[in-house]
C-alpha cells in the first residue's frame, strides 16, 4: 500500500495497529502528520519528511508482524 497522502498513511497506521493487536504485538507510535505545511510545494516540504518517517514506520511494523507470525 503506497503512502501517497495523509489519508492513506492514517488508514495504513490504523489497519497495522489492529492487526498488531490481534497478533499480540505492540507497535511504536506512528509519526504525526505535519501541521506547518504552507501548501506551496516547497522543496524539502514537511510532508516529504512525514512520508519518509511513515515509510520507515511501515517497514518496521511489517517486520514486527512478520516476526510475530513466525512463532
Amino acid at each position: 500500500m503506497p503512502l501517497n497522502d495523509g489519508r492513506s498513511a492514517q488508514v495504513f497506521f490504523a489497519e497495522a495497529q489492529v492487526l498488531a493487536a490481534q497478533c499480540g504485538v505492540t507497535l511504536r507510535t506512528p509519526p504525526p502528520e505535519p501541521t506547518t505545511c504552507c501548501g506551496r510545494g516547497c522543496n524539502g516540504c514537511v510532508w516529504e519528511g512525514f512520508f519518509a518517517a511513515a515509510t520507515f514506520w511501515r517497514e518496521d511494523a511489517l517486520e514486527a508482524l512478520r516476526n510475530a507470525r513466525a512463532f
